[in-house]
């Protein structure tokens, strides 16, 4: 008897469930089962050049539930490729795929068209004919949406999207109503580039034009996501198609973006300001179920990505602020374009932070505004992959690629990105596949690199009138309706016009007032005054108390409970070494009712086994962090080990901190060195935005920094890329040689009534070194001091005052021990910028019998703090440098030979007759 007659009994929808869930999982199928559809996979890969299957297990199998099985073969096919046969491409065509979704490549003929196959009942349709079953697939698959998604693992997550997909042929199915709005919004952004484009002559304004149906998608997603009761948008974009969505999703006056235009002056004089679709914004929209949504689009620099790590840190500070119990309330987007999403690295930084527990939002919406070009660069040259969205894939995000000519398309496919990220709480990806209708500026000449694309595109109508003629098709306008859009969008921005035009300058709305609303900007006078930074010895004890008390019903590694243990020994004989500065700091501000965030590579522990914040369970992993029993009413303290990210990171914690100034927010560097990974955030944001954008960030980086002979790339975090970056009163940064200063400075950041981002260049060696201490004393009355003078020196025998700063004092004051010399003073410097001038200049006075005045450091003269003091103070140039000489890498590879150099510097510090130069 045929070993396969039992099929003939079996219903073919039954085990076309089960191949379709042998297809996504094999191992949940029962072991028989699984036997037969691998022996069906091998027979079926065997097609003969005619379609007929060769000989093996599939001919044995009787030939109406081979043809299931093919059926079913197809409808996978079309599932797994569809997306590489759609409709989504407006001016080029598709590239071709092979091979292709004809019915002969699965075993099929045209001789099955009319026959009906059971297979049908998984797509929903019931038994089908494969003619109807394939108009179907083609519908869902082939249509203006290409979906790609089965490649995710989880067989929930695609069941849903098969079930969405399903629905209406995965079709729009939008009421006439809704359909009026649609276009509403479509001649919005149509009209206001064009109205753009004829009053501002050649200027650039990257304008939206090929892309215009961003607009109505992003309105509708804000109105329903209503319904999953989202409270709060935050979106990235770069400059493409910004100024529209600033004016017709965000609500910016059109007049204040005219006035921009116009080139006018600011009316604040403490800033600079930016090109105007730099210029972050936030408003309130209500929407038409009458709900209050509170909307930030974030300031971007020219680095086109470099916003979207900023967006998530701002959604993730938000959550943990105002929606801790539902997270999703807060919903980022991220517009990207195609040559940066596929070009630029920082992308897949901020995509493998999305499940992470330290830097997830529950979801990001990812949209691409692709015009198949990167400025004069086509797309074949600018990515390998086959679609610039594939880096979604890494984490198994769905894509949509949508043809953006389709309005209706475009709002569906957005409408399933929202119910999807709110369902799953993960990414979803949108590809809106356009044009840019002029150059990547309005002043280029773009048929110079793409002459037959801008021909095409030059004959191409725009999208608002391709759907106004579907709509007058349908009978849902006419004409007038559609002009009559047009004249009242257009008056009402010539009245806008006519208003900026009677004002002079332009005004600059700073981002996300109300979180900022009681911080004061500050100048430098300010940033120099002292803040009271006290605390109780009492309140001091019982933060050491507990951060020195581990649980007694849970066994810890001995070497853990002694260190953890002594933190209440060092407390009590009054000798603080620097964890005990950062733990106090942290716990004091905790129990005042401020946040603590801390992030960075291998930070639970600290890269020097110093920090131990979070303490583990030996024969469990259980985590224990003492910092959040501080007292019942404490701040939360949040202490994350990152990704290997330095970029992603930075941008991610800069973005937490601008959304949170209440939260002490502090990113750690593995080693200093590597903070040079996220230079484009120091540049454009950590250095800059408060100049452009009117944008305070009390954002922390602990950058480990001292030369103890460990080679190039773990020496110097390059304290003069930073201090070069100092003007006027834009940031701090510190070099502390105390734990006690270390804890006034931490703690001084949080009491002030304003935010500077801080620099702090913080030890290794020093950590555990015996002269490193402070007495709980000096933290409990002190303040964070910007000088510290020599306390042992008699102004009087002074003949040789020495200016330094970290590490570097210890080593010359070992040295000046050993030489038993009481003719030299140490000072230390102790905040670089702003440089504390008047202070360094009564030191001056106090010493003026000394005759030799030396700054010394430890880096190469052309890195480290010298030429910033060249800079800042005229003393300086009449001063003796006591420097290694100019290298181009920071420090020697071997260890003998670093010694040799640190000590030919110390020499010379002490005898000017030295000659440390060579």
């Amino acid at each position: 008897m045929d070993k396969y007659s039992f099929l003939n009994a079996a219903h073919t929808a039954y085990f076309a469930d089960l191949y379709e869930q042998y297809l996504e999982n094999p191992d949940s199928v029962e072991p028989s089962w699984r036997a037969f559809f691998q022996g069906y996979d091998f027979g079926s890969e065997n097609y003969g050049m005619d379609g007929e299957i060769v000989e093996g297990v599939s001919t044995q199998i009787p030939e109406h539930v081979q043809k299931e099985f093919q059926v079913l073969k197809l409808i996978d096919g079309y599932r797994t490729r569809g997306h590489l046969f759609t409709k989504t491409n407006p001016v080029r065509a598709r590239r071709k795929y092979a091979p292709t979704l004809e019915i002969e490549n699965f075993g099929l003929s045209q001789n099955d068209l009319e026959t009906v196959f059971n297979a049908g009942e998984i797509l929903g349709i019931g038994a089908q004919s494969l003619n109807v079953i394939i108009d179907h697939l083609e519908k869902i698959y082939c249509d203006s949406i290409g979906v790609e998604y089965m490649y995710i693992r989880k067989p929930e997550e695609i069941e849903w999207i098969q079930n969405k997909l399903n629905i209406n042929d995965n079709q729009p199915n939008f009421t006439a109503d809704e359909k009026k709005h649609i276009l509403k919004k479509l001649n919005e952004a149509v009209s206001f580039e064009t109205f753009l484009h004829t009053k501002y002559v050649g200027q650039k304004r990257f304008s939206l034009e090929g892309g215009e149906t961003l607009i109505p998608a992003l309105d509708t997603l804000i109105e329903k996501a209503s319904k999953y009761d989202v409270k709060e948008f935050v979106m990235g974009m770069a400059h493409r198609g910004r100024l529209s969505t600033l004016t017709n999703i965000f609500g910016k006056s059109a007049k204040d973006i005219f006035s921009e235009f116009d080139g006018k002056d600011y009316e604040q004089e403490v800033f600079d300001g930016d090109v105007k679709y730099h210029l972050g914004w936030t408003s309130d929209r209500i929407t038409d179920s009458g709900k209050k949504i509170n909307l930030n689009i974030a300031p971007n620099p020219s680095h086109l990505e470099t916003v979207g790590a900023v967006v998530e840190g701002i959604v993730r500070a938000k959550q943990d602020d105002k929606y801790p119990e539902n997270p999703s309330q807060v919903l980022p987007i991220v517009v990207h374009g195609d040559a940066a999403i596929a070009g630029q690295g920082l992308v897949y930084e901020v995509v493998q932070m999305a499940q992470l527990d330290g830097y997830k939002t529950n979801g990001t919406i990812h949209i691409v505004v692709n015009n198949q070009i990167g400025f004069t660069t086509n797309y074949l040259d600018a990515r390998s992959s086959t679609y610039c969205t594939d880096v979604g894939k890494v984490t198994l995000s769905p894509v949509l690629h949508v043809n953006a000519d389709d309005a209706e398309a475009v709002v569906h496919a957005m409408l399933f990105a929202l119910d999807f990220r709110m369902t799953f709480k993960r990414d979803v990806f949108i590809d809106l596949l356009g044009y840019r209708k002029y150059g990547h500026n309005e002043g280029d000449e773009p048929r110079f690199t793409q002459p037959l694309l801008y021909k095409a595109i030059a004959k191409h109508q725009n999208p608002r009138d391709i759907y106004a003629a579907r709509l007058m098709s349908e009978g849902i306008v006419d004409q007038a309706f559609v002009k009559q859009l047009e004249e009242n969008y257009k008056a009402k921005l010539e009245e806008n016009l006519e208003d900026s035009r009677k004002e002079d300058k332009t005004v600059i709305t700073a981002f996300m007032q109300n979180e900022w609303e009681n911080y004061t900007p500050v100048q430098e006078d300010e940033m120099m005054k002292r803040i009271d930074t006290t605390y109780s010895k009492e309140g001091l004890s019982k933060i050491a108390d507990v951060i020195s008390t581990l649980p007694k019903d849970r066994k810890f590694i001995r070497k853990i409970s002694r260190l953890v243990e002594s933190r209440r020994t060092m407390f009590d004989e009054d000798k603080l070494d620097w964890a005990m500065a950062e733990h106090l700091a942290y716990g004091t501000l905790l129990e005042e009712g401020h946040d603590v965030r801390i992030s960075g590579q291998d930070v639970e522990r600290g890269t020097f086994s110093h920090r131990h914040a979070v303490v583990k369970v030996e024969d469990s992993e259980e985590e224990v962090v003492l910092l959040n029993n501080i007292s019942d009413n404490q701040g939360k303290f949040f202490i994350y080990n990152s990704l290997l990210s330095e970029y992603g990171v930075v941008g991610f914690d800069y973005g937490y901190a601008m959304a949170s100034p209440k939260t002490l927010t502090i990113w750690e560097a593995q080693f200093g060195d590597f903070s040079n990974g996220a230079q484009i955030m120091l540049d454009q944001y950590i250095s800059a935005a408060e100049d452009k954008w009117k944008l305070q960030n009390g954002l922390v980086m602990l950058l480990p920094h001292g030369y103890e002979g460990q080679g190039a790339e773990h020496s110097s975090a390059r304290m003069e890329r930073y201090l070069q970056l100092c003007a006027k009163d834009n940031m701090y940064v510190a070099d502390c040689t105390t734990p006690a200063n270390m804890y006034h400075l931490l703690r001084r950041q949080m009491k002030a009534n304003f935010r500077k981002p801080l620099i702090v260049f913080t030890p290794k060696s020093l950590l555990r070194h015996p002269r490193v201490i402070s007495t709980v004393d000096e933290f409990a009355n002190g303040s964070f001091q910007m000088l510290i003078d020599d306390k042992q020196a008699e102004a009087s025998k002074i003949k040789t005052l020495v200016f330094m700063t970290g590490k570097f004092y210890y080593d010359l004051l070992e040295e000046r021990e050993k030489l038993e010399r009481d003719d030299v003073a140490l000072v230390r410097i102790e905040q670089l910028f702003p440089l504390p001038i008047d202070e360094i200049r009564n030191i001056l006075s106090k010493y003026k019998g000394a005759d030799d005045i030396v700054w010394a450091q430890e880096e190469p003269r052309n890195m480290g703090a010298y030429s910033h003091m060249l800079m800042h103070l005229d003393e300086t140039k009449t001063f003796r440098a006591a420097t290694r000489r100019a290298y181009s890498a920071p420090a020697a590879g071997s260890a003998v030979r670093s010694k040799k150099r640190h000590q030919e510097v110390i020499d010379y510090v002490f005898d000017k007759t030295k000659n440390n130069q060579r």
